[in-house]
This record gives C-alpha cells, structure tokens and sequence, in this order.
C-alpha cells in the first residue's frame, strides 16, 4: 500500500424511504470516525435511473491507518449503532485504496 491515509471505497444502497434516516445516520457516524481520525472525504450521491443496481451513495472515507479504522469499528458507540444502520442500509461494498496521481 501506498504511503499515506488508509483509505476505503464504500458504496451503499439504502432501504426505500429511509434518506432522512441516512443522512443523519452519517453525522452520527462521521462524528464517531473524527474520533478516531476518520473523515469521510467524499460523498456522491448516485443520480438514478442507470442500468444496473446503482447504490443510493459512495463515500472516500479515510483513516490515518489501518489499526485506527480498526478502533472505530470496534468503539462500543459504533457497534451500538449497528442495528439502527441494519434498519437503513441494505447493502454495502467497500474497496481499499491508496492515493494516485496527480494527473
């Protein structure tokens, strides 16, 4: 990996009518990650109506390393909200990545 933040990929599709529940979801979980130096970088909201099963988001979240996404994982207040996030989102995919560029 590449020198730098560690850095993932998340796309996330939402159960229908739960965009209100989401957004503040993400503040509360956004608020958790500055904890433990995480940031979501970026947040794209998917326009709909392209082929195939688009997620409703995809996020660029970054942490300073492996071991302090770890820390955030495992705080009691993020595993708390676990069954809230199972009530919002459907489904999720991460990827790892590293910076590239500049182009």
């Amino acid at each position: 990996m590449a020198e730098g933040r560690y850095i993932r990929i998340v796309s996330l599709w939402i159960r229908p009518g739960q965009e209100a529940a989401f957004e503040a979801y993400e503040r509360d979980a956004a608020r958790l990650m500055a904890r433990h130096g995480g940031r979501i970088e970026s947040a794209v909201r998917v326009e709909p109506g392209g082929a195939g099963d688009l997620p409703f988001e995809v996020h660029v979240v970054s942490f300073p390393d492996l071991a302090a996404a770890d820390s955030y994982a495992a705080d009691p207040e993020t595993l708390n909200l676990r069954s809230r996030r199972a009530e919002i989102i459907a489904r999720t995919e991460v990827l790892v990545g590293y910076p590239a560029g500049p182009y």
